[in-house]
C-alpha cells in the first residue's frame, strides 16, 4: 500500500476518494482514447502500468464469451493480431516449400551430375 501511496492511491479508495471500480472503470474508458498514457497516468495520479492491469481486469475477453468492447481500436487491434497470424503462417509455408525445393533441385542436381560420369 505504501507504494501506491506515493501516487495517490491508497486504503482501497482511489485519488479523490471516489469509487475504486467506477475510478478504474473512468481511467480505463479514458485510456482507450488517450494519445499521451504518461500525462494520463500523471493526471490520474497512478502508475502507467496499473492502468494496463486494471484494463486488462476490467475489459471482457473473447475467449470467455463475453461480447469484446465496441470501440475502433479493440476492432483494428484485433485485425492486425488476425493478420499477423495469417502472414506468420504463410511465412512459414513459403519456408517449408522453399526448402523442398531446394532439396529437390540438389537432387536434381545430383542426378545429372551422375549421368554425365
Amino acid at each position: 500500500m505504501a507504494l501506491f501511496a506515493a501516487k495517490g492511491v491508497a486504503n482501497g479508495k482511489e485519488a479523490g476518494g471516489e469509487d475504486p471500480l467506477a475510478f478504474r472503470q473512468m481511467a480505463v474508458d479514458r485510456l482507450r482514447k488517450c494519445d499521451n498514457l504518461v500525462a494520463l497516468s500523471e493526471e490520474l495520479g497512478v502508475y502507467r502500468r496499473l492502468l494496463y492491469k486494471w484494463r486488462q481486469q476490467l475489459e471482457p475477453r473473447e475467449d470467455e464469451g463475453l461480447t469484446a468492447p465496441d470501440t475502433r481500436e479493440f476492432t483494428l487491434t484485433k485485425e492486425i493480431c488476425q493478420l499477423k497470424r495469417l502472414l506468420a503462417e504463410k511465412v512459414q509455408e513459403i519456408d517449408f516449400f522453399r526448402g523442398a525445393m531446394q532439396k529437390v533441385e540438389a537432387r536434381r542436381r545430383n542426378n545429372e551430375s551422375c549421368r554425365s560420369t
